[in-house]
């Protein structure tokens, strides 16, 4: 049943920044079908929205399950055939966000017909959001509702690969895309242009002496490398050689170790830029991603029950980055812990095992044990 379902989620072509009405229809439905309270949540957008489905009483504490629907794009070079159609081999199960991150979906879908068959004193909640590979930006949109939608979680489980081992913490991240306008002209009168590259230059790096700022701590061992990070990912800039180029845009990146806010590891650089516009520049920042880190605590109950159901301890730490600490900045204890590698994402031939399949969907049945009560 698990393939069956991850078959049918696959096929969707959900990829991030576009609509994914049909696949959260899909969902959906399917939750209906089995007992769920389903509330679809429109976003501001117009064309994408998250989902939360309910078994069990909304209105006393329990858990969520929490994933994505979006997937990266899957135009990359490499795949064998396919990527929105799955295709078995052997024990894989290949296809475009089979482990980023639709099979811990697939597993909580699964597992619905049993729960709901199940006398649940407390509820199990799944929270599938969109548009989490563009920088987490459905789920707060969620996050601001769940006070309407059920009592106070006891717990967040976000089923991002983790080799079903939970993970404690993880980096923040914020983002941006910069632009500098100047004014274009022939490259023998510079004096008469504004040079938006050199103008972007200076920018850039301030940019690299903050990022080298940054490798001198604060420090947490528990990350790889164990400091904040700044890194300019991505420069466009100019015509023709011989003309002065007149609009140049970068995008950069921090990640933040927990206790670092990644916002204010881009204000050095947004000031520089900023400051561009009083030599007559126009000077424009658009934010692209912000989340926190994610650090929970080892003497948690949430930790506690992760350790107990996964039968292995926790991971201190992974450096990506995740939902779960949007909703631990909203109050609510999270803790990354799904099927699949990490590694294997956002690469041509994505797969996931059977047999990890089957391991997600005991632990999640396992949990609905303990809500029994």
């Amino acid at each position: 049943m698990v393939e069956d379902i991850l078959a049918r989620l696959v096929a969707f072509p959900s990829v991030v920044g576009t609509p994914n009405t049909p696949i959260v229809d899909w969902i959906a439905d399917y939750c209906r079908s089995h007992g769920a309270a389903v509330r679809v949540l429109p976003g501001p957008e117009g064309d994408r929205a998250n989902l939360f489905a309910t078994i069990g009483p909304a209105d006393l504490p329990g858990y969520v399950l929490s994933g994505h629907t979006d997937v990266v794009p899957a135009g990359e070079d490499g795949w064998s055939a396919d990527p929105f159609i799955l295709r078995p081999d052997g024990d894989r199960l290949y296809g475009r966000g089979t482990t980023d991150m639709k099979g811990f979906l697939a597993c909580a879908l699964a597992a619905l017909p049993v729960l709901a068959a199940t006398a649940l004193e407390r509820p199990l909640h799944l929270a599938f959001s969109y548009d989490e590979e563009a920088g987490c930006r459905g789920v707060p949109h969620m996050i601001a509702e769940l006070p309407r939608l059920c009592a106070p979680p006891l717990g967040v489980i976000v089923g991002e690969p983790s080799g079903l081992q939970a993970v404690l913490a993880h980096k923040g991240k914020a983002a941006a895309r910069l632009e500098v306008e100047g004014r274009s002209g022939h490259s023998s009168r510079p004096d008469q242009g504004l040079n938006a590259v050199h103008a972007m230059v200076e920018v850039l790096g301030e940019a690299v002496a903050h990022g080298r700022a940054l490798e001198g701590g604060p420090f947490d061992t528990r990350f790889a490398p164990p400091y904040s990070t700044l890194q300019v990912g991505v420069v466009s800039g100019g015509r023709a050689l011989n003309v002065i180029p007149d609009r140049c845009t970068a995008e950069i990146e921090v990640r933040a170790i927990a206790g670092v806010d990644p916002r204010g590891g881009l204000e050095p650089v947004r000031a520089r830029l900023v400051a561009l516009e009083a030599r007559g520049f126009v000077a424009r920042w658009d934010e692209l991603a912000a989340y926190p880190a994610l650090a929970l605590s080892h003497d948690s109950a949430l930790a506690a029950l992760m350790t107990g159901l996964t039968g292995r301890p926790p991971c201190e730490a992974v450096s990506y980055g995740t939902e779960a600490g949007l909703f631990q900045a909203a109050g609510h204890d999270a803790v990354i812990c799904g099927p699949g590698d990490i590694a294997r994402a956002h690469r041509p031939d994505e797969y996931i095992t059977r047999g990890e399949l089957d391991e997600c969907l005991g632990l999640i049945l396992a949990l609905g044990e303990r809500l029994r009560g």
